[in-house]
C-alpha cells in the first residue's frame, strides 16, 4: 500500500511518526542517494554509506520539524550534498590541525598548548557570535553549525531568503572585522 503513495503523502505520514512511511521513503531513495553520494565522494564507499545512513537517521529523528520546501527528493539530495560539504570541511580542518600539531611538536610545544589555543580560538569566536544581534547570530549558527541551507533557514524563521542572505553576509563581515580573516576562515570550516 505505501509503495503506491506519493512523496507528498509519505512525508505527511512521516511527520506523524509513521514508521512504514519512513521505511517506504528509505526503500525508494536509499540506493539512489547512495549512488549520488558514491559519485560525489569519488568512490569512497564507506563515506557514501555513512552519509546516507546519517541522513536517514536524522530524517527520522527530526521528522516532526523537517520542512520540505520543495520535493522530498530535492530535500534528500540537498541533505546528502550538505553532508558531503560537512565531511570535506571537517577533513580539511583535521588535516590543518594535524599539520599544525606536527609543527608544534617539532618546535617542542606541548600538545595541550595546541588544545588550549584551539579552545581559546573557538571561545573567542563564540563570544563574538553571541555579541551579534539575536536574529543574525541564530542564522549564523543555523548555517554554520547545523549546515542548513538559506531556504531551510528562511522557512524555519519565517523570513525571505534575501533577508537570510543579507543577515548572513552581515554576520560574516562583522566577525571578520572583530575576529580577523584567518580566524573566521578556520571557524567557517570548523
Amino acid at each position: 500500500m505505501y509503495n503506491k503513495l506519493s512523496d507528498v503523502e509519505l512525508t505527511a505520514l512521516l511527520k506523524e511518526g509513521d514508521k512504514a512511511a519512513f521505511n517506504e521513503i528509505y526503500s525508494r531513495y536509499n540506493a539512489l542517494l547512495y549512488v549520488y553520494a558514491f559519485r560525489i565522494t569519488n568512490g569512497e564507499e564507506n563515506d557514501a554509506k555513512d552519509m546516507v545512513q546519517e541522513l536517514f537517521i536524522s530524517l527520522w529523528e527530526k521528522r516532526e520539524r523537517v520542512v520540505f520546501s520543495s520535493s522530498l527528493s530535492s530535500y534528500l539530495y540537498t541533505a546528502v550534498r550538505y553532508k558531503f560539504l560537512k565531511l570535506v570541511a571537517h577533513r580539511k580542518v583535521r588535516t590543518e590541525y594535524a599539520e599544525d600539531f606536527l609543527n608544534v611538536m617539532q618546535e617542542g610545544i606541548a600538545a595541550t598548548d595546541l588544545y588550549i589555543l584551539d579552545k581559546e580560538l573557538m571561545a573567542e569566536v563564540e563570544q563574538h557570535v553571541n555579541a551579534l544581534p539575536e536574529k543574525m547570530a541564530r542564522i549564523f549558527r543555523m548555517s554554520r553549525f547545523e549546515f542548513k541551507s538559506t531556504e531551510e533557514i528562511a522557512a524555519e524563521m519565517n523570513l525571505s531568503e534575501k533577508t537570510v542572505r543579507n543577515l548572513m553576509s552581515s554576520a560574516v563581515k562583522t566577525l571578520r572585522l572583530k575576529v580577523g580573516l584567518s580566524l573566521i576562515v578556520v571557524f567557517w570550516l570548523y
